[in-house]
């Protein structure tokens, strides 16, 4: 049984991972410093690299079945690639961004309107159309139609998984998904500073530094697949701590980027 808080969670969840990135972009654009073509190509980056390029490598790595390689079910080494693949396509992704494609964009505001576009479309993809698929198997449960439209194409186990799923997310777990995609955000940004400064300084060690800091972050999740961890909020609680100190670092750093500019 689907109860009202999971319908408002799935709502809170949509508003948060849409809106706040959108937001931001109105708020930049109005302040003066928003850069639509570090923003657009923060975009591209994103799903060239993590959604098609990372996804590929999966395809040919990972086992369909569950959080494992195909050649090995040690969940050190999940862990250890997982986290890596993350880190290397999305900062090298920045990197050749900044390097190639915006050579006439390393300002502050450059850094910041491309993290916003980097993380801004990641929220929407994965939290925003997440809520939407939320929404959609939630009304078929409601409705009686799952079994026809959804349960048809799926195995009998695949089928009750999903909609046992779907009908055990509480109003705090589509919050926290939500938040999870601000977590996310703000490490973007700071990422993709922080990359920037390297690329500013011909200093490629700051990439190497952005690979290890977004491999670092995604261990916890990466543990919470293989079932290391069970406990989510303690997941989102890292994930946290990396979006505050990223928040501070992205502030602090202004005054090191606008020296340099000067």
């Amino acid at each position: 049984m689907i109860v009202a808080g999971s319908i408002a969670g799935i709502i809170v969840q949509f508003i948060i991972s849409v809106f706040i990135p959108i937001g931001l972009v109105i708020y930049g654009r109005r302040k003066g410093w928003l850069s639509w073509k570090p923003l657009g190509i923060g975009i591209l980056i994103f799903i060239l690299f993590s959604q098609i390029l990372e996804k590929l490598l999966h395809v040919a790595v990972l086992d369909p079945t569950g959080p494992s390689l195909k050649w090995t079910d040690n969940p050190f080494l999940f862990v250890v690639y997982a986290t890596l693949a993350a880190g290397i396509f999305e900062e090298m992704g920045r990197y050749l961004g900044f390097r190639w494609l915006l050579k006439r964009h390393h300002d502050y505001q450059d850094g910041l309107s491309f993290g916003i576009g980097h993380g801004g479309i990641e929220a929407i993809l994965i939290g925003g159309i997440g809520a939407v698929n939320a929404w959609i198997l939630t009304n078929l449960i409601q409705s009686g139609a799952f079994e026809q439209v959804i349960a048809a194409s799926l195995s009998a186990d695949q089928a009750a998984l999903l909609k046992q799923q779907v009908q055990q997310t509480t109003f705090a777990m589509y919050m926290l998904g939500g938040f999870e995609r601000l977590f996310a955000l703000s490490f973007h940004i700071a990422m993709s500073l922080l990359v920037l400064f390297g690329v500013r300084r011909r200093q490629f060690r700051y990439v190497i530094y952005a690979i290890l800091l977004h491999a670092l972050m995604d261990v916890a999740p990466a543990l919470y697949q293989v079932k290391a961890v069970t406990n989510i909020w303690l997941v989102e609680g890292v994930a946290f701590i990396f979006a505050i100190i990223a928040l501070i670092w992205t502030r602090r750093v202004k005054t090191q980027f606008v020296k340099e500019q000067g």
